[in-house]
């Protein structure tokens, strides 16, 4: 099982990412996307920027995994049922 936080850090390392120079942007949400952030910002007891950050860290590291070929997956752990994620 790969942990993800390291995949994350390996991915954002390898792509010469930085904490250094930063810049602003807009995002525009819908009411129902906004109220999922804020859930989310909640839950994990982050910022909202934080939350964007890993957001983008972890599709950016699932994309790189699907170009090579990798395949992603949910297992049900008590069936071992297994669903396929596909990326757009």
């Amino acid at each position: 099982m790969i942990d993800i936080l390291a995949a994350i850090a390996t991915s954002m390392c390898a792509a010469g990412g930085s904490m250094v120079a930063k810049k602003t942007m807009t995002l525009n949400l819908t009411d129902a996307e906004m109220r999922v952030l804020d859930e989310l910002c909640e839950k994990k007891d982050l910022s909202k920027t934080a939350v964007m950050r890993q957001a983008l860290r972890l599709y950016q590291l699932i994309e790189g995994r699907v170009e090579k070929g990798d395949k992603l997956f949910f297992e049900d752990e008590s069936t071992k049922e297994k669903a396929e994620v596909m990326m757009l």
